[in-house]
């Protein structure tokens, strides 16, 4: 009997210390999982800064500037768009859900950032309708000050969700944003994770050149589009029909709109241009001094010899 009686204490003993291993080793992976998500916590929360760029730039994500999200159409009513795949380059997903996004919209944006970028992405921009009108190049006023209200809030209503081989991002352009009745000063809140949009790559837009072709809004894609090429190489007109999210209903109908921003160009700027029998347009244009530099470096690379297999 006292040798059951041991056999079962044992047994019993045995049994507790196995429940205090499993617990102890719970206790370990609970507290693992926190640490571990608290470092994801402490990363996402992590604000990264914009980039800096001159004042008479605008430095944009190309993969806006390369896609449909801002689209080369006119003025007038604007459709409700429910998680839209924009068209886009090299394998980027961008789909859009919030109001018809246009050119002018861009000018706000692009304002937005480079207020951001001075003052930092996470902070709350201050300034009056008056200063950010003259600033994009547009009559001040009354009416134009409720249009500036009114793009603001197309920008807060639209949500942006990017898609590449390593991640998924999605997220509203604006925050939030309010105006003071007494002082008429707007409050705008961008979105601090909106930083993730440059990692892949972005462009300074010469913002000069860009206010000179308001009311071209084919004009002011391609500007944005080509700027973002260092050495632009030929593409198809249906393509930029896509890209540049048109409202012509066909291709040759694009194709005289698309001449007459490519005149546009060439008047201001002295892009030059043709369009071949392939339907093919070729387009040349001086690169800005750091993509003069990014094309000597890249010349320099090619050049340099292999070095002999040992």
């Amino acid at each position: 009997m006292q040798d059951d009686e041991k056999k079962e204490k044992g047994y019993v003993s045995m049994m507790e210390k196995v429940a205090r291993m499993h617990a102890t080793t719970a206790e370990r992976e609970r507290v693992k999982r926190a640490e571990e998500e608290a470092k994801r916590a402490e990363k996402e929360a992590k604000i990264i800064p914009l980039p800096i760029w001159p004042s008479h730039f605008r430095g944009v994500p190309n993969g806006v500037l390369r896609s449909a999200l801002f689209g080369a159409i006119k003025r007038g009513p604007r459709s409700f768009q429910d998680n839209v795949i924009k068209s886009s380059l090299n394998g980027l997903i961008i789909s859009h859900t919030g109001p018809q996004l246009d050119q002018a919209d861009l000018d706000v944006w692009e304002q937005c950032l480079h207020f951001a970028s001075i003052q930092g992405v996470e902070n709350r921009l201050e300034f009056t309708a008056y200063s950010f009108l003259k600033a994009i190049g547009r009559a001040t006023g009354g009416r134009n000050s409720e249009w500036l209200m009114s793009v603001f809030r197309r920008l807060a209503a639209s949500v942006v969700q990017t898609q590449d081989e390593h991640s998924t991002y999605a997220g509203p352009l604006i925050h939030h944003l309010g105006r003071d009745e007494k002082t008429g000063r707007h409050i705008v809140q961008l979105n601090p994770n909106i930083t993730r949009l440059y990692k892949p790559g972005w462009t300074q837009i010469d913002w000069d050149q860009r206010n000179k072709l308001r009311g071209h809004p084919l004009a002011q894609w391609l500007h944005g589009f080509y700027s973002t090429h260092a050495e632009p190489y030929p593409m198809k007109v249906e393509t930029l029909h896509k890209l540049s999210g048109s409202e012509a209903k066909k291709t040759f109908h694009f194709r005289e709109e698309l001449r007459d921003a490519l005149t546009k160009l060439n008047k201001e700027f002295g892009w030059s241009y043709e369009i071949d029998n392939a339907d093919l347009l070729h387009l040349n244009r001086t690169p800005t001094l750091s993509q003069t530099r990014h094309l000597i470096r890249k010349a320099t690379k090619d050049k340099k010899p292999n070095k002999p297999k040992r």
